[in-house]
């Protein structure tokens, strides 16, 4: 790819992984258009760093998860750049509750942020992708892809959609040189993860085989690998980025080392 053409959008990239995936790319060479729903000042620091590497980076407004701003999105990302190499799609919510007590109207935000929007930016990105001869869709997953979370049975079932998702579009977009693919991570220390534990990193890396938690840092290579042509024959596939987290079963008996 040209330097011109290596442009990406990142869904959700005011903060956590979003950000860390926008600065990650922005590294790697690649300008950036980053979209946010609420946190304008988030994203406009995202914007701030990206272009202290020295690279290009655009604001776009909008929800996900409502067809019409995806719309609004892709439509000025189109005056922005004439060439949309990368997608990833990032935005995520959840909602801790148990099954017994998740309300309809938490549940709908988390299906229709985290599934929907996943595929409405993928039918917009790709349809574009098109008619310029390809691309890279990369979607944000998790542990919760295959692993079942208690207390968190929309945010499971919305991973697990992202996943499958992954997997037809890779299907159906592979004649058009499209490529999907998803990076799941597993704990990674960012701003929400912290508050759902102030000792967050030792209580993960105690039970990571590599005995840490993750970085936006980790997460973020990743996604530069799927993006860039070093992985023009990798598609469908799903890479957890957990340090072997989601990797290890239940074991009754005592582990030794060495």
């Amino acid at each position: 790819m040209s330097s011109e053409s290596k442009v990406v959008l990142v869904t959700g990239a005011s903060k956590g992984v979003g950000k860390g995936i926008a600065l990650g790319m922005a590294r790697a060479g690649w300008d950036v258009i980053i979209n946010f729903n609420a946190d304008a000042s988030g994203a406009e620091q995202t914007a701030l760093e990206v272009r202290e590497l020295g690279r290009k980076a655009w604001l776009a407004r909008g929800d996900v998860g409502q067809s019409k701003d995806v719309d609004q999105i892709f439509a000025m990302a189109r005056e922005w750049t004439p060439h949309l190499a990368a997608l990833v799609n990032n935005s995520g919510v959840q909602t801790w509750a148990s099954l017994l007590e998740l309300d309809e109207e938490r549940f709908d935000r988390t299906i229709r942020t985290n599934v929907k929007g996943s595929f409405l930016c993928t039918q917009r990105a790709a349809r574009w992708m098109k008619e310029t001869g390809g691309g890279s869709i990369i979607n944000i997953g998790s542990g919760a892809n295959r692993t079942p979370f208690p207390n968190l049975v929309d945010y499971c079932m919305s991973k697990g959609g992202v996943d499958q998702l992954t997997r037809v579009a890779a299907v159906e977009l592979g004649p058009h040189r499209i490529r999907v693919n998803c990076v799941a991570p597993g704990a990674i220390e960012i701003e929400r993860t912290r508050e759902e534990s102030p000792d967050y990193g030792s209580t993960w890396g105690r039970i990571t085989p590599l005995g840490r938690v993750g970085q936006v840092s980790d997460v973020a290579a990743a996604v530069v690998f799927f993006a860039n042509p070093t992985s023009e024959f990798i598609t469908g596939q799903t890479l957890y980025v957990d340090g072997g987290l989601w990797t290890q079963g239940v074991w009754p008996y005592p582990r030794e080392s060495g």
